[in-house]
């Protein structure tokens, strides 16, 4: 898919097929079949009951017929970048030299397109395999303003997505994110300090604090991602990739009267016809 030899560089190629840069000169450790398998498990279980964590999983696990340990299975939660979701004291150490930013949008009535946006990444299933998606949601609206796939967690393609959705949509007042490595960096706070957003950061594992984000995972993923089967990145990503537009532009929204995230999103009126 890239060609080292072209006459355009290996950065711009992984631009114009967008995906991150980083995951061009990634060179990834094999994962056994029965660990695919497993993780696509319990990337379903997770979408299911998102308040599991390894324990609930490895014994619904286990009811299932899987032959898997709690410790092995908290393993693999981390490499898929999911866990519990659920309210507890805020007791996690950030990333050395890493600030943990406060959640700014408790009582706070957002009530207009770009006032505050959202940013989250989830696990994606292939046949053989998987790769990262993350996103950028304006709350306000539900709109999908910017995404990007990856093969590694790094920090690079989510700082891609939140450069695209910046240039073409402008600047929000507040980016909202969890507390996850990629948010935390250096690289990615520079950009929104640049622009002078204020950042706002998920108590740990409370769902609710990120909840826009955490229902589009769930329709992406029972509308798109579990009805395939990726054989391949790019097939991922083309596929993947269709699906933002209808989802901005075709689906109502009960939360939005009706509307579609762009109809909202731009102030249109809904057709009196659809509206009847």
């Amino acid at each position: 898919m890239i060609d080292p030899s072209a006459k355009l560089s290996v950065s711009r190629q992984a631009i114009v097929l967008g995906i991150s840069r980083g995951s061009v000169y990634y060179k990834p450790r094999p994962v056994s079949d029965a660990d695919l398998k497993l993780m696509h498990r319990i990337d379903k279980l997770h979408m299911e009951f998102p308040f599991a964590g390894s324990r609930m999983l490895q014994g619904l696990l286990v009811q299932e017929g899987f032959k898997v340990g709690r410790l092995h299975v908290a393993t693999l939660m981390k490499r898929m970048g999911i866990e519990a979701l659920y309210r507890r004291p805020n007791t996690s150490k950030p990333t050395p030299g890493h600030k943990i930013y406060p959640y700014l949008l408790r009582k706070l009535s957002i009530t207009r397109p770009n006032q505050v946006w959202a940013m989250d990444i989830t696990y994606i299933p292939m046949a053989r395999g998987f790769i990262y998606l993350a996103a950028v949601l304006d709350w306000f609206t539900r709109r999908v303003l910017a995404w990007r796939v990856s093969i590694t967690l790094e920090a690079d393609f989510c700082i891609e997505a939140v450069e695209e959705a910046l240039a073409r949509h402008g600047t929000p007042e507040i980016l909202n994110t969890d507390q996850g490595s990629q948010f935390t960096s250096i690289d990615f706070i520079k950009v929104l300090a640049a622009r002078e957003i204020r950042i706002s950061m998920d108590s740990r594992g409370a769902w609710r604090d990120n909840v826009f984000v955490e229902r589009l995972w769930r329709t992406i993923k029972y509308e798109e991602v579990y009805l395939r089967a990726y054989a391949s990145v790019s097939e991922a990503r083309a596929s993947i990739g269709r699906y933002p537009g209808f989802y901005n532009s075709r689906r109502p929204h009960s939360s939005l009267d009706g509307q579609t995230p762009d109809q909202a999103y731009f102030n249109q009126p809904i057709p009196e016809a659809a509206a009847a």
